[in-house]
């Protein structure tokens, strides 16, 4: 059994897996993703359903045992000792997952019993602004607060490394952005971050590194912005205005990819897709002035991580 110290080397890695292969019958679920995660970085992983996301995760967490492969987590390898695994990772159980009949400290209490070390649950709850429903049952809670609880319950033993499985699907966006900042928050505890997520701008906004998987396969690990350069993903030009632009010269703009002009009830709105915002934003403007048409907005948007995905997998997150 490895020795159990808290922590790694700066530049030994949190996660460490090579050729992980997991086959249910003649079905290849995970068809040999190879990775590392930096200690201290929150790490997503996207993909459609049924990509392998789960399956992944339940390896690395220690719950499923790979066909084939190795994972090192924390320095252990995890299909040897996953036992050792499990006292030094948090991992975020779904609202459902809870006993209904006890109060949220009770919870906390309970799940840090299984653990040699814990953190206080009022200091938990703290964290994500429920102290004051320490003695409430989860059925009483709103669907927000269920979600900060879940996050928090992830934390009882003060884990090194966290798993955090789509922790603001169902939110609200006012919802969604508070617990963008708490899963900020555990990472700046200390705490290495895993976090797998549908939402494509709440990867580009959270995370450090991001992996693209497609049919058990992980098609694509980068930054949010390296992927996005690397693909040379198209500019968003829309251009609004009073009247119709000559549609010849809106069909000819230099650079243009695709080109939608329509009508609507703000004027006429001109949609481009480009590699090159400033050329194409140049055409269309001098297209409105050489018309005498007036312009009423202009917005050019870069490329995003789902321009991306789309290019890679040639699918959509829930295709």
């Amino acid at each position: 059994m490895p020795e159990q110290t808290r922590g790694l080397a700066t530049d030994s890695p949190v996660i460490d897996a090579r050729g992980l292969v997991k086959r249910y019958g003649t079905l290849t679920a995970l068809d040999g993703p190879s990775f590392t995660v930096a200690s201290g970085e929150i790490f997503g992983i996207l993909g459609p359903n049924g990509a392998g996301k789960t399956t992944l995760v339940e390896i690395l967490e220690g719950l499923t045992p790979a066909t084939e492969g190795t994972a090192s987590v924390l320095g252990i390898e995890v299909t040897q000792h996953p036992q050792a695994v499990k006292t030094r990772i948090g991992v975020q159980l779904q609202a459902s997952s809870y006993h209904q009949y006890l109060t949220l400290r009770e919870i906390l209490e309970l799940f840090g019993s299984f653990y040699p070390r814990r953190a206080d649950p009022m200091a938990l709850l703290r964290r994500v602004h429920l102290e004051d429903r320490a003695d409430s049952r989860m059925r009483t809670l709103s669907g927000g607060m269920k979600q900060r609880f879940s996050i928090v319950a992830a934390l009882v033993n003060d884990p090194e490394l966290v798993f955090f499985d789509e922790p603001t699907a169902g939110l609200d966006p006012d919802a969604r952005h508070d617990l963008w900042e708490i899963v900020r928050e555990v990472r700046a505890s200390g705490a290495t971050v895993v976090l797998t997520t549908h939402y494509m701008e709440e990867a580009q906004a959270l995370c450090d590194h991001v992996a693209f998987m497609n049919a058990g396969q992980m098609v694509a690990v980068d930054t949010p912005q390296g992927l996005i350069r690397r693909l040379n993903a198209p500019y968003r030009i829309t251009l609004t205005t009073a009247l119709p632009l000559d549609d010849a010269g809106v069909r000819a703009i230099p650079g243009a990819l695709e080109v939608m002009q329509e009508r609507t009830a703000d004027g006429c709105v001109v949609r481009v897709r480009a590699q090159s915002a400033p050329a194409v934003t140049t055409a269309l403007t001098n297209l409105a002035t050489q018309g005498g048409v007036e312009v009423i907005d202009l917005a050019v948007q870069p490329g995003t991580l789902e321009d991306v995905f789309l290019a890679v997998t040639g699918r959509g997150l829930n295709g």
